[in-house]
């Protein structure tokens, strides 16, 4: 716990937790104030469960959320209102403790000089230089200067943007590279459905930011509030200004775990989980070890999501682990899928359906999760099949495996970079954004028709860095990206069909059919998914070592 002092009565710290309450009331604090929202984070414990800690520690605790790098009037309103009416000393937190001294900075703004605002909070490890230039310019930050410059900016430390870093690093290693991210951990999400499955330990799945980050690249640990393309600028939080000559916008998504009423409060606990966060895969597997007969619902949403398949994945594995034990013939499957297909590639979907048979899984397309009843074990769909009127049917459970809905990040959907359905807007070929000739987009976030995978932004990487490369000889684009994506099933333990594809389910198989037929369940897949894929990403992928995955020249035909 990194506690620190801005005034005797005001302190704020990156994130806690419900073991820290009674360190907490020990230093003397009487009230803490959460400006962190739930969801934001893989491990990040709810507000419900540091609310329950910090009340048996006797202190109290209110909710003032606030954006990553979106700090609004109202936020300061909220955030002044708490203050005035806890008791103090009061200790206030979010992911880094930036926006809690950002909030208490704006507040302090007309009772205190601004040079002693800058200075406590200096003292305290937050530069708000950015916050007085905002209040200076009418509440609008100024970004016609900045607080740093480089040749390229990647917002985003997830899978694509280390690869695109490193990949452009490979390429031109005297360019000045900064990566904007706040998080200090990163995580190879491939393995969670792993880790739910119980094959992986879910410790296996995270490194620490910094050993990833490749050399010579500037790390800013700092969340992104909005972007000025037409200064060529990114806002982030505090109000200050990163200038860049080109822009890599990667960011990855957000799941939209709070559309899904009373789904948060119950994530967890009651039989609810998702192999879709760090810290709810092993309570995947603690429960389909637990469960020996009752009814285990498998959820998926509306697509877009990130890894389609993975909501069928955590079904296979945990109907082949009751088949294993001999307590199958006790547990009803229901697969709950918003859709209307089991798969999106039609050419996958026979050596699934045997799976479907084998584990006796009944298939409910267009049933949409629209609320959860934790305690009762309740779970509410909005059932829209074709030419019919819209229904919600409930059904009770034992287990739940929830996939959340998904959408672009908050700062991503308001920001000029996007489409009308918030995602980033570029060219799927050259991946270049379709307004801004000097900005570019990989991953998840952006709107290409491709499947959202981790072996989507290992194609697209060394697309990027090769395009960006050609921009700054003053060249055209090279590369082009042709939409593939992988999604290795888990079928079985020790089995998966290995679903290989490009844009329009085109098959783009990386083996021949003597080694890997993907469109049938087999071991050698498995041992790709087991023993090569982790460190492929861990050390050629984030290393700008492009095995397999050299881009394809810009004019070449798609096969």
């Amino acid at each position: 716990m990194d506690i620190r002092k801005i005034t005797e009565r005001v302190s704020v710290a990156p994130q806690i937790n419900p073991r820290d309450m009674a360190e907490i009331a020990t230093a003397g604090y009487r009230a803490i104030i959460c400006n962190r929202p739930d969801g934001e984070g893989a491990d990040q414990p709810s507000f419900e469960e540091i609310e329950i800690a910090a009340r048996a520690a006797g202190l109290e605790a209110r909710y003032v959320p606030v954006q990553t790098g979106m700090v609004k009037d109202e936020d300061v309103i909220a955030f002044g209102d708490a203050l005035a009416e806890v008791q103090r000393p009061v200790l206030a937190y979010c992911r880094t403790g930036t926006r809690s001294a950002t909030l208490w900075s704006f507040c302090e703004s007309r009772k205190r000089p601004m040079a002693e605002i800058l200075s406590r909070t200096k003292a305290a490890g937050y530069d708000m230089n950015g916050v007085a230039r905002r209040i200076a310019n009418g509440g609008k930050t100024p970004t016609d200067t900045g607080d740093a410059h480089f040749e390229v900016v990647i917002v985003g430390a997830g899978a694509g943007g280390i690869a695109v870093a490193a990949s452009l690093r490979s390429r031109k290693p005297g360019l000045k590279i900064a990566v904007i991210d706040p998080a200090d951990i990163h995580y190879y999400q491939p393995g969670w459905t792993m880790v739910g499955g119980g094959i992986f330990d879910a410790q296996s799945t995270a490194k620490t930011m910094g050993s990833l980050i490749p050399n010579g690249v500037h790390w800013i640990k700092a969340a992104v509030a909005a972007f000025e393309p037409k200064n060529d600028a990114v806002i982030l939080d505090g109000c200050r200004v990163v200038k860049y000559d080109r822009l890599v916008v990667c960011p990855g998504l957000k799941l939209d775990w709070g559309r899904i009423e009373g789904l948060e409060e119950t994530l967890g606990r009651n039989g609810v989980t998702s192999n879709y966060r760090y810290d709810l895969a092993p309570y995947t597997w603690q429960l389909v070890q637990e469960m020996k007969q009752g009814r285990a619902l498998f959820t998926q949403p509306p697509m877009p999501i990130k890894c389609a398949g993975a909501p069928q994945k955590a079904l296979y594995l945990s109907g082949d682990a009751w088949f294993r034990r001999r307590v199958l013939k006790n547990i009803d499957i229901q697969f709950m899928n918003a859709g209307g297909v089991l798969f999106g590639v039609k050419d996958y979907v026979p050596a699934l359906m045997q799976y479907i048979e084998k584990y006796d899984a009944t298939l409910n397309f267009f049933h949409d999760l629209v609320s959860v009843d934790g305690p009762a074990k309740k779970a509410t769909f909005r059932v829209a099949k074709p030419d019919t009127d819209p229904e919600h049917v409930t059904v009770d459970f034992d287990m739940m495996h929830v996939c959340p809905p998904q959408v672009a990040p908050d700062f991503i959907r308001v920001s000029p970079l996007a489409d009308a359905a918030g995602w980033v807007d570029v060219d799927q070929a050259t991946l270049r954004h379709k307004t801004y000739d000097n900005i570019w987009s990989l991953g998840d976030v952006m709107n290409a028709p491709n499947a959202k995978t981790a072996a989507a932004a290992r194609k697209q990487a060394p697309t990027v860095a090769d395009n960006i490369v050609a921009d700054i000889a003053g060249r055209s684009a090279v590369a082009q990206y042709d939409g593939y994506g992988s999604c290795p099933l888990t079928v079985e333990r020790g089995k998966i069909v290995l679903a290989e594809f490009g844009y329009g389910g085109v098959l783009k198989p990386s083996f021949p059919s003597w080694a890997i037929d993907g469109t049938k369940p087999t071991r050698t897949a498995w041992f790709l998914k087991e023993k090569l894929l982790p460190p492929i990403y861990w050390q050629a992928m984030l290393k700008g070592k492009e095995w397999m995955a050299k881009p394809e020249r810009l004019g070449t035909p798609l096969k």
